[in-house]
């Protein structure tokens, strides 16, 4: 049976699924971009839980990270843009991911060009979504 911190980053992925970009999870940038864009959730870290007793609860605000790249000669500002627009209205439409996180709260990105000899620039960025869920247990 998966731990909760597995189903919640399943769920994240799955969320993530039907936009157009690629969703890939703890892969390598492939050598190709698709057209569309890319999306590659990284599992982040579940940082130091707040625990209530009574019952016992550990709370935890796991920092995932999605790394968002378009590659685009022209127009790649506004397919980059798109993407990230996308992201947010996939996230903002459950923000419980099916009731299993409490809250899911993405931060702001923090754009890069990055040029690419002999083929189109990159544009990318890593968006932080913060997921808080709670467990019975550190390994739960």
């Amino acid at each position: 049976m998966p731990t909760t911190r597995e189903t919640v980053l399943a769920a994240l992925r799955a969320r993530l699924q039907p936009l157009a970009a690629l969703t890939l999870r703890d892969e390598v940038l492939p050598e190709r971009v698709p057209a569309a864009g890319l999306i590659i959730l990284r599992d982040g870290q579940p940082g130091e839980p707040e625990v209530t007793l009574s019952p016992l609860r550990y709370h935890y605000q796991h920092r995932a990270e999605l790394e968002v790249v378009v590659q685009a000669g022209t127009g790649r500002a506004s397919a980059f843009d798109d993407l990230i627009a996308a992201i947010g209205e996939a996230l903002e439409a459950d923000r419980t991911l099916g009731g299993l996180c409490d809250w899911v709260e993405p931060e702001a990105p923090a754009s890069v060009d990055l040029p690419i000899e002999g083929a189109a620039s990159l544009k990318a960025a890593v968006i932080t979504v913060v997921l808080h869920y709670s467990t019975s247990g550190p390994l739960q």
